[in-house]
Protein backbone atom coordinates (compact mmCIF):
# COMPACT_ATOMS: atom_id res chain seq x y z
CA UNK A 1 0.00 0.00 0.00
CA UNK A 2 2.83 2.26 0.69
CA UNK A 3 4.18 1.80 -2.79
CA UNK A 4 0.88 2.70 -4.42
CA UNK A 5 0.50 5.89 -2.50
CA UNK A 6 4.01 6.92 -3.43
CA UNK A 7 3.33 6.46 -7.12
CA UNK A 8 -0.10 7.99 -7.37
CA UNK A 9 -0.14 10.50 -4.53
CA UNK A 10 2.63 12.78 -5.69
CA UNK A 11 0.50 14.58 -8.26
CA UNK A 12 3.08 14.21 -10.99
CA UNK A 13 0.91 12.13 -13.30
CA UNK A 14 -0.51 13.26 -16.62
CA UNK A 15 -3.89 14.23 -15.19
CA UNK A 16 -2.77 15.61 -11.87
CA UNK A 17 -3.88 18.97 -10.59
CA UNK A 18 -0.47 20.64 -10.80
CA UNK A 19 -0.01 20.00 -14.51
CA UNK A 20 -3.29 21.58 -15.58
CA UNK A 21 -3.03 25.37 -15.21
CA UNK A 22 -6.12 27.15 -14.00
CA UNK A 23 -7.47 30.61 -14.81
CA UNK A 24 -6.87 31.66 -11.21
CA UNK A 25 -3.12 30.97 -11.60
CA UNK A 26 -2.97 33.15 -14.72
CA UNK A 27 -4.88 35.97 -13.03
CA UNK A 28 -2.69 35.97 -9.93
CA UNK A 29 0.48 35.82 -12.02
CA UNK A 30 -0.68 38.73 -14.19
CA UNK A 31 -1.61 40.74 -11.10
CA UNK A 32 1.79 40.06 -9.56
CA UNK A 33 3.56 41.11 -12.78
CA UNK A 34 1.50 44.31 -12.93
CA UNK A 35 2.32 45.12 -9.29
CA UNK A 36 6.00 44.46 -9.88
CA UNK A 37 6.01 46.71 -12.97
CA UNK A 38 4.19 49.49 -11.11
CA UNK A 39 6.64 49.27 -8.21
CA UNK A 40 9.63 49.33 -10.56
CA UNK A 41 8.21 52.34 -12.36
CA UNK A 42 7.49 54.19 -9.10
CA UNK A 43 10.95 53.57 -7.70
CA UNK A 44 12.72 54.23 -10.97
CA UNK A 45 14.16 50.74 -11.10
CA UNK A 46 12.37 49.69 -14.25
CA UNK A 47 14.71 48.05 -16.68
CA UNK A 48 14.41 49.42 -20.19
CA UNK A 49 13.18 46.84 -22.60
CA UNK A 50 13.45 47.18 -26.32
CA UNK A 51 11.97 45.40 -29.25
CA UNK A 52 12.47 45.50 -32.98
CA UNK A 53 9.60 48.00 -33.17
CA UNK A 54 11.59 50.61 -31.22
CA UNK A 55 13.37 51.43 -34.47
CA UNK A 56 10.16 52.89 -35.84
CA UNK A 57 9.17 54.80 -32.71
CA UNK A 58 10.22 58.38 -32.05
CA UNK A 59 12.61 57.92 -29.15
CA UNK A 60 13.73 61.53 -28.69
CA UNK A 61 12.85 63.31 -25.50
CA UNK A 62 11.11 66.56 -26.51
CA UNK A 63 12.48 68.22 -23.38
CA UNK A 64 16.09 67.73 -24.41
CA UNK A 65 16.07 68.10 -28.18
CA UNK A 66 16.27 71.40 -29.99
CA UNK A 67 14.01 71.92 -32.97
CA UNK A 68 15.17 75.40 -33.97
CA UNK A 69 16.79 76.38 -37.23
CA UNK A 70 20.19 77.78 -36.29
CA UNK A 71 20.33 80.06 -39.32
CA UNK A 72 16.97 81.67 -38.56
CA UNK A 73 17.95 81.99 -34.92
CA UNK A 74 21.26 83.72 -35.69
CA UNK A 75 19.76 85.88 -38.42
CA UNK A 76 17.00 87.07 -36.07
CA UNK A 77 19.55 88.14 -33.50
CA UNK A 78 21.71 89.86 -36.15
CA UNK A 79 18.93 91.72 -37.96
CA UNK A 80 17.32 92.93 -34.75
CA UNK A 81 20.61 93.69 -32.99
CA UNK A 82 19.45 97.24 -32.23
CA UNK A 83 16.83 95.82 -29.85
CA UNK A 84 18.01 94.81 -26.37
CA UNK A 85 17.47 91.11 -25.77
CA UNK A 86 15.36 90.48 -22.67
CA UNK A 87 15.10 86.70 -22.83
CA UNK A 88 15.96 83.83 -25.12
CA UNK A 89 14.92 80.22 -24.98
CA UNK A 90 16.59 78.08 -27.65
CA UNK A 91 14.60 75.01 -26.59
CA UNK A 92 11.24 76.61 -27.35
CA UNK A 93 12.64 78.94 -30.05
CA UNK A 94 11.49 82.21 -28.47
CA UNK A 95 13.41 85.49 -28.48
CA UNK A 96 11.91 88.43 -26.58
CA UNK A 97 13.42 91.88 -26.98
CA UNK A 98 12.93 95.19 -25.24
CA UNK A 99 12.20 98.53 -26.87
CA UNK A 100 14.79 99.94 -29.23
CA UNK A 101 15.00 102.44 -32.07
CA UNK A 102 16.27 101.23 -35.45
CA UNK A 103 19.19 103.10 -37.00
CA UNK A 104 17.84 106.08 -38.90
CA UNK A 105 14.35 105.65 -37.40
CA UNK A 106 12.44 107.66 -34.87
CA UNK A 107 9.96 105.13 -33.49
CA UNK A 108 10.83 102.57 -30.82
CA UNK A 109 9.84 98.95 -31.40
CA UNK A 110 9.71 95.77 -29.38
CA UNK A 111 9.74 92.28 -30.93
CA UNK A 112 8.98 88.69 -30.07
CA UNK A 113 10.36 86.10 -32.47
CA UNK A 114 9.38 82.44 -32.61
CA UNK A 115 11.48 79.95 -34.58
CA UNK A 116 9.39 76.80 -34.38
CA UNK A 117 10.77 74.42 -36.99
CA UNK A 118 14.22 73.15 -37.97
CA UNK A 119 13.52 73.94 -41.65
CA UNK A 120 14.88 77.10 -43.26
CA UNK A 121 11.45 78.23 -44.36
CA UNK A 122 9.21 81.27 -43.92
CA UNK A 123 6.69 79.08 -42.09
CA UNK A 124 9.32 78.40 -39.44
CA UNK A 125 9.49 82.07 -38.46
CA UNK A 126 6.84 84.09 -36.63
CA UNK A 127 7.42 87.72 -35.71
CA UNK A 128 5.32 89.95 -33.50
CA UNK A 129 6.18 93.61 -33.07
CA UNK A 130 4.67 96.57 -31.26
CA UNK A 131 5.49 100.23 -30.75
CA UNK A 132 6.28 101.84 -27.42
CA UNK A 133 2.73 103.15 -27.11
CA UNK A 134 1.42 99.61 -27.55
CA UNK A 135 0.25 100.26 -31.08
CA UNK A 136 0.34 97.75 -33.87
CA UNK A 137 3.14 97.78 -36.40
CA UNK A 138 2.28 98.17 -40.07
CA UNK A 139 2.11 94.87 -41.96
CA UNK A 140 4.67 96.22 -44.44
CA UNK A 141 7.16 96.74 -41.61
CA UNK A 142 6.62 93.21 -40.31
CA UNK A 143 7.06 91.82 -43.83
CA UNK A 144 10.27 93.82 -44.31
CA UNK A 145 11.74 92.54 -41.03
CA UNK A 146 10.75 88.97 -41.88
CA UNK A 147 12.29 89.24 -45.35
CA UNK A 148 15.50 90.68 -43.89
CA UNK A 149 15.76 87.78 -41.42
CA UNK A 150 15.08 85.15 -44.09
CA UNK A 151 17.61 86.74 -46.47
CA UNK A 152 20.28 86.86 -43.77
CA UNK A 153 19.53 83.24 -42.79
CA UNK A 154 20.05 82.12 -46.39
CA UNK A 155 23.33 84.07 -46.52
CA UNK A 156 24.51 82.37 -43.32
CA UNK A 157 23.62 78.96 -44.74
CA UNK A 158 25.53 79.65 -47.94
CA UNK A 159 28.56 80.81 -45.92
CA UNK A 160 28.35 77.67 -43.81
CA UNK A 161 28.22 75.37 -46.83
CA UNK A 162 31.38 76.90 -48.31
CA UNK A 163 33.48 75.84 -45.31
Amino acid sequence: MLSLSACGGSGSGLFSRKSAPSAANYDSRAAADAQRAALDKATGEAKPTSTIWDIFRKSEDPNSTVHVNKYLWSASLEVLNFLPVESVDPFSGVIVTGYGTPPGGGRAYRATILVNDPALDARSLTISMQTRGGGAVAPETLKAVEDAILTRARQLRIQDSKL
